[in-house]
């Protein structure tokens, strides 16, 4: 296997369409890019001497002839994708074309050093490498996806409220020791999670779009003509350290009232602690008892299916938080859809009617037309499909591309 060469400006628009695409002809190419016929050929045909792409039969037309299709060549090499949660590893190596091969996931505590989480990170690398029978000198990039406000030219945390044994680390630096030849590229969960629901989920197509992901903490990925929108220094979307409540209580990043103190996982557990203790549930309370005087974001949700009063009040009161920062964005921003996802996501109806009340009630009426505020199906993949996409959107690309100038 040769070391991938970085393209020329026409070969690197033709990658662009087809991963956008997959699959198409030359034909295509053409209209997508607006090139002519020849300029189309020459850059077509140049990739594919230089192995990156394969010009293959695909069917059959009505008239018998079989059409033509590109598609990357799968031998080039494999990507791995690391999506470091608040609390969980989940670590892929994926084909060329994107589609996960191997796949490992594990608890994590990120307040860790780096060197411990991202130590066991390579080692989970090796093992799938490993599995899939093929070398480290294969891998050609790695994507990764770190909770916390990431620079993304230099590829690394700033000031991370959840992590500050992480400030400054070289995450690059980490990874290349174990994968020498490839090309890693940090960026924010949030970030990847919204890549991965435009390239893989319901959100193919859409130029303009919010992806809100609600656990540990809350963050936003912004959509911005069809392109990631990092801001000056990588933080945009931040939203999760908005002011709700200049009386609320203190953040991980010193500020009191931030929506993440009072509104994200932690705090959904908080206030449903303060509810037993005050009586006001019998069944969280019986939930605690059998379960070691622990209550867990996913017992507080099922005591929200079971009509527990006051587990719903919580999710209610912790939506139209949610949802009044929310609106505050789609008024500014003046997105098409919103994507929840995140494990607080999975508190289903409740959380999300209460999101979309308080969103209509305090946006614009022209900002609310078409506006569509839904769950994520794509789910807990849109992490780990995130951060492969992230890899192969700068593997080959010299344009725009972090790190050159560091």
């Amino acid at each position: 296997m040769k070391t991938p060469i970085l393209l020329n400006a026409s070969e690197a628009e033709v990658i662009r369409a087809l991963r956008k695409t997959r699959n198409v002809s030359r034909t295509d190419i053409a209209e997508i890019t607006g090139w002519s016929k020849a300029k189309t050929s020459q850059a077509v045909n140049s990739l594919v001497e230089k192995g990156y792409l394969v010009d293959v039969e695909e069917g059959a037309s009505q008239g018998g002839r079989k059409p033509r299709i590109l598609r990357f060549n799968r031998d080039m090499g494999y990507i791995m994708g690391v999506d470091l949660g608040a609390t969980s590893i989940d670590i892929a190596l994926a084909d060329i074309d994107g589609n996960v091969l191997q796949r490992i996931c594990e608890p994590a505590d990120v307040r860790n050093k780096p060197e411990d989480v991202l130590g066991r990170c390579c080692t989970l690398i090796n093992e799938l490498v490993q599995l899939q029978g093929c070398q480290v000198a294969e891998v050609l990039g790695i994507g990764v996806g770190v909770s916390g406000p990431v620079d993304f030219h230099r590829g690394v945390l700033v000031a991370p409220p959840l992590m500050p044994h992480w400030e400054n680390f070289d995450i690059r630096s980490f990874f290349q020791q174990t994968l020498p030849n490839a090309y890693v590229i940090v960026d924010n969960d949030v970030n990847v999670m919204a890549l991965g629901e435009q390239r893989y989920g319901d959100a193919i197509g859409l130029d303009h779009f919010l992806f809100v992901k609600i656990g540990t903490g809350i963050g936003s990925g912004i959509i911005s003509n069809g392109k990631i929108h990092r801001g000056a220094n990588g933080c945009a979307g931040d939203i999760g350290h908005i002011c709700v409540d200049k009386q609320g209580p203190i953040c991980h990043c010193g500020n009191r009232g931030c929506l993440e103190a009072m509104a994200a996982g932690p705090a959904i557990v908080q206030n449903a602690l303060e509810a037993v203790k005050h009586g006001e549930s019998p069944f969280m309370r019986h939930i605690m008892e059998i379960n070691d005087d622990i209550l867990t974001p996913e017992q507080v949700s099922a005591a929200c299916r079971e009509g527990d009063e006051a587990a719903l009040r919580i999710i209610r009161n912790s939506g139209q938080m949610i949802g009044d920062v929310l609106a505050g964005l789609v008024n500014f921003f003046n997105p098409s859809q919103i994507f929840i996802g995140g494990g607080i996501s999975n508190f289903g109806n409740h959380l999300l009617v209460s999101i979309r009340r308080a969103v209509l009630h305090r946006s614009l009426p022209l900002a609310t037309t078409h506006l569509q505020i839904n769950f994520s199906k794509t789910g807990s993949d849109a992490g780990i499909r995130g951060v492969i996409a992230l890899a192969l959107e700068y593997l080959f690309v010299d344009e725009d591309k972090p790190y050159l100038t560091v």
